[in-house]
């Protein structure tokens, strides 16, 4: 008796049917039916009744089918176990301020069930100094989204998601007094960039990717402060010191309580997300685990509209 045919005959079982059971394993019905012919030759006795609308078991055939599906799950949490344990040791992780602000709690928490033996290094600096890391094996994978930064010897890297960008800032006196000036609708990139801006620096990647947008447009940007801090930033907005572009992000740990946020209409100005690492053969199995559940994480967060305005990507 092999396991594969206690698997085979749960599975028929299951959906009454030898045809879409066959289907649901990736196999021929004549294999599928070969098969679960030869346990009941081994069982000497019949476990299914065929007929033109299905199979059902025989009474013998369910008492077996309840010990093959409670043994089938105690091979597949032996397994688990096994991998488990397997699954040790210390990987390292980078992500820009934004991106950690809705990613990192979320990653931990899903790390620590999952893998509760891996120790997890969370990185936080700007796109082109994790890339630079990267580059230098100081990090196993990074989120990045400067295209050109991930483009490192050997290196891999895979669209993760795309981020819409909004205007951010406490509405002036004369808006409050006017509430229909300031409502949620869109706003372009031309009116965005004649509100007085506190943005980071130039050699941010967000600022690369808005500077290459107000170049597009062919609109020259009221900077009013730079800063490379996101926290700070924030904070400035909430003083009332000017407005800013962010992604959805990094309202995660903002207060949004009287806060004007309006999605930058002009098509292109996104920003994407890319998962990179380092090639594959490098990886530890730690190293891969991650990779996988962070794309869980995000894939959750996404679709639970927990990541304002992020798209994950179409690759």
């Amino acid at each position: 008796m092999e396991l594969r045919q206690l698997k085979y005959l749960v599975t028929a079982v299951q959906l009454g049917s030898i045809g879409k059971a066959a289907a649901e394993l990736g196999m021929a019905t004549s294999a599928l039916s070969q098969q679960i012919s030869r346990l009941e030759s081994e069982l000497s006795t019949r476990l299914l009744v065929r007929g033109a609308s299905g199979v059902t078991p025989t009474e013998a055939g369910a008492a077996f089918c309840r010990h093959a599906t409670l043994a089938l799950r105690n091979i597949e949490a032996a397994a688990s176990s096994a991998q488990g344990a397997r699954l040790s040791g210390v990987v390292s992780l980078g992500l820009a301020p934004t991106t950690s602000s809705i990613l990192a709690l979320p990653l931990i928490k899903a790390m620590a069930r999952r893998y509760p033996s891996i120790r997890l290094q969370l990185v936080e600096g700007m796109s082109g100094h994790l890339a630079d890391m990267l580059k230098t094996r100081q990090i196993d994978l990074a989120v990045l989204f400067n295209a050109e930064s991930v483009t490192f010897a050997r290196g891999e890297a895979i669209p993760l998601l795309d981020e819409s960008l909004f205007l951010i800032g406490y509405p002036s006196d004369a808006e409050k007094a006017c509430p229909t000036s300031r409502d949620q609708s869109a706003v372009c990139l031309a009116e965005a960039a004649s509100r007085p801006l506190i943005l980071p620096s130039r050699g941010h990647g967000l600022r690369s990717s808005l500077d290459r947008s107000f170049a597009a447009a062919k609109v020259s940007p009221n900077i009013a402060m730079e800063i490379d801090s996101l926290a700070v930033i924030m904070e400035a907005v909430a003083e009332g010191l000017g407005y800013t572009i962010q992604p959805g992000a990094a309202l995660a740990r903002t207060s949004v309580e009287g806060l004007d946020v309006r999605p930058i209409s002009d098509p292109g100005v996104h920003r994407m997300n890319l998962l990179a690492s380092l090639p594959e053969h490098e990886l530890s199995p730690a190293a891969l685990a991650l990779r996988a559940q962070l794309r869980k994480v995000v894939a959750s967060l996404v679709l639970e509209g927990r990541w304002l305005g992020a798209a994950l990507h179409d690759s």
